[in-house]
């Protein structure tokens, strides 16, 4: 008699017949470590959107003007639109797999909180793509010709947005979950909800590169944060559950 098939990397501690008695935030933790240990298996899914940030950042002194008015000029709009896409590329592999392997639906099956799971899956993508895109946040603002003076409000105001721009690509992720070759339609979903928060970026990168008040900005982009931390994972659960239904 041949051995059963292994389960997925953490799945039985997530969704095994004991899970009744492990509570929404210890099944969380451990959704949130199987999807780490799961990411770094696959290097390239986490350098690609890494990579995308720093060629762009890279290219736009190269193709405009390597003349520093002209840089600080475009840093803004340059810094956010890279972060902004940057992010898209990562998010078409947060649902996918586990959708394919039937880890969602055992998820929905499991007893737990099906928003505390998805909660965790999209700190795993923020951990994976938007801390590192904040650490390479002041390489980047340097390169389009920011002073160092600007360097801490930019990391803030990147380190904001990026939390924000991954729970609102989970809502888009979770629509998408049985759409193949989704990117697209992933991007224009996702796009017009993470408008605001690139517009208050630019202006929080643009008041730090001017070395102005950054207060109203970076409010403003906490506030965002802080929404979307308190309904985006409510409402990807149930865009989740319509489409494994």
């Amino acid at each position: 008699m041949s051995a059963p098939a292994a389960a997925p990397l953490g799945f039985t501690d997530v969704a095994g017949p004991h899970c009744a008695a492990v509570g929404s935030f210890a099944a969380a933790g451990l959704a949130l470590r199987r999807d780490l240990r799961l990411a770094f298996r696959k290097p390239a899914q986490l350098i690609q959107p890494l990579a995308f940030f720093a060629l762009v950042t890279m290219i736009f002194p190269l193709a405009i003007s390597p003349e520093l008015g002209t840089l600080r000029t475009v840093a803004p709009g340059a810094l956010w639109a890279a972060a902004l896409l940057a992010s898209l590329l990562a998010l078409e592999f947060l649902f996918r797999d586990d959708a394919q392997d039937g880890t969602l639906e055992q998820y929905v099956l499991s007893g737990q909180s099906l928003t505390a799971l998805i909660f965790a899956k999209t700190l795993a993508h923020w951990l994976l793509t938007g801390l590192p895109l904040t650490v390479m946040a002041p390489f980047a603002a340097v390169s389009l010709g920011a002073p160092s003076a600007a360097l801490p409000g930019i990391v803030t105001a990147v380190l904001l947005g990026g939390v924000t721009l991954s729970l609102l690509g989970a809502i888009g992720a979770a629509l998408t979950l049985n759409i193949r070759r989704s990117s697209a339609l992933l991007s224009l979903l996702t796009l017009p909800l993470a408008l605001p928060v690139v517009i208050f970026g630019a202006r929080a990168t643009q008041v730090a590169i001017a070395g102005g008040e950054l207060l109203g900005p970076l409010e403003l982009l906490a506030a965002l944060a802080v929404l979307a931390v308190t309904l985006a994972p409510l409402a990807a659960a149930a865009a989740v559950r319509i489409s494994l239904e």
